[in-house]
């Protein structure tokens, strides 16, 4: 069965999908989308994603869009081991709550920081009319950049964006410490897949401080790691410090 994967190396919600499609084992097409010459917004791919985000698959001819629910469709359509959601009901609960957090809470906060200290210099090098045209072109996400505005977040909403990011440590060190080692205890599962590359992305955007006191979950993000799944899907050129070297290089010093 053809399955075509449409992506972007560093974007956070393509890469928990290629840990998925790696731990499964499934080998598929790579349709890479370019967001710099807006791709992601041209006539051809919001027919297969109307939102004009990454990623999205085509199964058989049929769009499948939504990074987390992309995680479970392949679960459901390769049922094969390793099974990477939980039998029993009530734990199958628990880390679908553990994914709607994932994507309402850590997703929508380690935004901020990326585009505040990685991505902004390319809007402030718009006129003022080029970012609002940029802006009202993404409809979906233009509250998201009415926020950053042209210039970037406010102090506010930088902190509560961390404040955010350390609650979702405090809430994985305190379910790890009880009930691990992973998420859904002896259980390596999608809720383990979908929020580790927010932790490479906080880690590349110096910000591993965040997690230097949680031990469960310094333990949790190594064993990550250290999976075979995690090398394929962070494949060269798909980490900011390959894309933005001079960046990261000076958020680290």
């Amino acid at each position: 069965m053809a399955l075509e994967l449409y992506h972007a190396a560093h974007s956070t919600c393509s890469q928990k999908v290629r840990i998925c499609l790696a731990e499964k084992g499934l080998e598929w097409v790579s349709r890479p989308v370019d967001f710099s010459a807006r791709e992601n917004l041209s006539a051809e791919y919001m027919r297969i994603n109307p939102n004009g985000v990454v990623p999205a698959f085509v199964h058989d001819g049929t769009p499948i869009i939504e990074s987390t629910v992309m995680c479970e469709y392949l679960e459901e359509v390769w049922p094969n081991e390793p099974r990477l959601s939980p039998e029993d009901p009530k734990k199958r609960a628990a880390m679908r709550a553990w994914l709607r957090f994932i994507d309402e809470v850590p997703s929508m906060a380690v935004r901020v920081p990326s585009f505040q200290n990685v991505f902004l210099d390319r809007f402030k090098a718009m006129s003022k009319e080029q970012y609002v045209e940029f802006r009202d072109s993404n409809s979906l996400r233009r509250d998201f950049f009415m926020r950053m505005n042209h210039t970037g977040f406010s102090d506010d909403e930088y902190e509560n964006s961390m404040l955010q990011l350390r609650a979702t440590v405090d809430r994985m060190e305190e379910t790890l410490t009880r009930e691990g080692p992973w998420l859904i205890g002896q259980q390596f599962t999608i809720a383990d897949i979908c929020v580790a590359p927010l932790f490479e992305r906080m880690q590349e955007l110096a910000l591993s401080g965040i997690w230097e006191d949680a031990p469960a979950v310094t333990d949790w993000f190594s064993r990550i790691r250290a999976r075979p799944s995690f090398e394929t899907a962070f494949y060269p050129g798909s980490r900011l410090s390959e894309v933005y070297p001079e960046i990261v290089v000076g958020l680290e010093n």
